[in-house]
């Protein structure tokens, strides 16, 4: 018994050595802790000037005006909606935008920024950098104005590599959709928007019922074909792009009205196609378009409705 006393005793005092060994010093673990408690530096301010159109309806006699305000890029988000809000909850509560989803999907926040009509939860306070499209070795290489019709703009995308420093950056200006009434400071009236895409009857209409009754089945090539049409958000960023919709804005649908109409034309399960056209066959609701294609250079979903009206025109004249 003494033995074996005697055996754990050490096995004991040997572990414990063994932990007292990689416990650190008081020396290092009070180094450690002052370190810990350290504060990092404060980063130099990054200081950003946003010049916002402003107006409001109930003070009638004041006309509209650009007012600056000052935030510090280090203390909001990347987007130009993340300042906007800064602003409206620091700064002045009385600017009035429209503003939901915050991730590009309802078009709410549609607006000019830096001349460019856009969603302002995608758009970044950063510098833009021009991407374009690889040619095709394989491919027949087409003109500028076929390329985009069939391809969508060269420049694909606008990608944002990063911060541009604030002490070398422009204002950036800010203004509500052009060529709309404006209800208050950056939010657009969309009123007569929404009544002409009530117009085309933006959904599914046919009379023959589903063979199960339960669902109108396509093909996965019908399927296919509604893609680049379906995900249009309404956001009239394109439209308000048009010059043909600025000046006609009461007849011609203009592109994101145009669009969704050729959305249910390419829809292999609708059944009343050729009363749609009809309902487009007149000089104004599909002829106004003359191609000069701000649309697709607008569209924030890297969408192509200079495509789709040309398609739409294609259509007419072979049926």
């Amino acid at each position: 018994m003494s033995a074996l006393r005697t055996s754990s005793s050490r096995v004991l005092g040997a572990s414990f050595g063994a932990r007292a060994a990689m416990l650190p010093t008081r020396a290092a673990f009070t180094r450690s802790m002052a370190t810990v408690s350290e504060t990092p530096a404060e980063p130099e301010p990054r200081l950003k000037t946003f010049q916002i159109y402003r107006w409001n309806p109930d003070t009638p006699s004041e006309k509209p005006r650009m007012q600056s305000y000052t935030i510090d890029l280090n203390k909001t988000g990347p987007m130009i909606l993340d300042a906007i809000i800064r602003i409206k909850n620091e700064q002045d509560p009385t600017l009035t935008f429209r503003r939901s989803c915050r991730e590009g999907i309802c078009g709410s926040c549609a607006m000019n920024i830096n001349g460019q009509n856009t969603l302002a939860c995608l758009s970044t306070q950063r510098a833009p950098m021009l991407i374009h499209r690889v040619p095709d070795p394989n491919r027949p290489q087409l003109g500028l104005l076929g390329a985009i019709l069939a391809f969508g703009l060269p420049r694909v995308l606008i990608a944002n590599p990063g911060r541009i420093p604030a002490e070398s950056s422009a204002d950036v200006k800010i203004y509500p959709l052009p060529h709309t009434y404006v209800v208050k400071d950056l939010v657009p009236d969309l009123t007569y928007f929404y009544k002409q895409y009530k117009s085309i009857k933006p959904y599914l209409q046919r009379d023959t019922p589903a063979e199960d009754g339960k669902e109108y089945r396509q093909s996965k090539e019908d399927r296919k074909k509604l893609d680049g049409l379906y995900e249009c958000i309404l956001c009239a960023c394109c439209s308000t792009s048009c010059p043909s919709y600025w000046w006609n804005s009461e007849e011609y649908l203009g592109p994101a009205i145009l669009l969704q109409s050729y959305r249910w034309l390419a829809d292999s399960r609708d059944e009343r196609t050729a009363e749609r056209k009809l309902n487009l066959e007149n000089n104004m609701s599909l002829y106004r378009c003359h191609t000069i294609l701000n649309c697709t250079k607008a569209c924030p979903k890297g969408l192509n409705p200079g495509k789709a009206i040309a398609n739409i025109k294609l259509a007419m004249n072979s049926s």
